[in-house]
């Protein structure tokens, strides 16, 4: 519990895109003694920390308007809150990208809400009484660009630029979708490029490395822009480009 936390310290804001999970941890931590806010999208974010301060802000990586990296990465950089970042991936370039966006605290869903809270207890601590909370009027979220895709890095990055590393397989896969027509690139063609044979075990693998892909965009992106064409084969629905 919080009890022996000076009142000025308990605000906490949740930018969590999942609203079944948001107003769990908003319902938890207020009966747990804090002052939360529950917000969904990036630019609700920006609104709630320039109208008050808050002491930490509970993050979520993959927000459909911005990528949760860039949210912590502002929030390090222009005011003294505390971060605990939210995320589905356990991987630890994840986590040490977390790290690196100014996270000082990175939590893995599903997430333990007493865990949490015992979180939230050890930043409060460290917060100064005099900490300031905002520095400037936070800025409009960038528009977005195109996708990008980067063969001599192995890297997919989004238009708000979260980057995406890529097996051998997915940049080939990447490399046949990008086509300056949005055209859909043919199962066949791809299977035959890929190496996969017109088989069931063929079809399989090239539909389990298109989840695994689709996978690790929605892990940071919320959706993915690639779309099957049903018994033809699959497109990029973005802008991208190739470097």
């Amino acid at each position: 519990m919080t009890q022996d936390i000076p009142q000025n310290n308990r605000h906490v804001i949740v930018v969590e895109d999942d609203k079944p999970l948001r107003e769990s941890v908003v319902k938890y931590l207020t009966l747990d003694g804090y002052q939360v806010t529950g917000v969904g999208l990036a630019q609700e974010f920006y609104q709630q920390i320039f109208a008050k301060s808050y002491a930490v802000a509970i993050i979520d990586v993959g927000l459909p308007d911005q990528s949760g990296l860039i949210l912590a990465e502002y929030v390090r950089k222009n005011t003294d809150i505390r971060i605990i970042m939210f995320t589905a991936r356990a991987i630890i370039d994840d986590q040490l990208a977390g790290h690196q966006a100014g996270a000082d605290i990175y939590l893995v869903k599903p997430v333990d809400f007493r865990q949490l809270s015992v979180s939230i207890a050890t930043l409060l601590s460290r917060i100064p009484t005099s900490a300031h909370f905002i520095t400037e009027k936070p800025p409009e979220p960038p528009l977005p660009e195109a996708w990008r895709l980067i063969p001599m890095q192995w890297t997919l990055q989004s238009p708000l630029g979260v980057c995406i590393k890529l097996t051998t397989k997915e940049l080939d896969f990447m490399t046949m979708l990008v086509s300056p027509q949005k055209a859909v690139i043919a199962r066949l063609e791809l299977l035959k490029n890929l190496g996969y044979f017109n088989n069931e075990s063929g079809n399989h693998s090239l539909q389990s490395l298109v989840n695994r892909l689709r996978y690790k965009i929605q892990s940071c992106c919320s959706l993915s822009p690639i779309q099957t064409s049903h018994s033809v084969g699959y497109i990029f629905m973005d802008e991208i480009t190739i470097e």
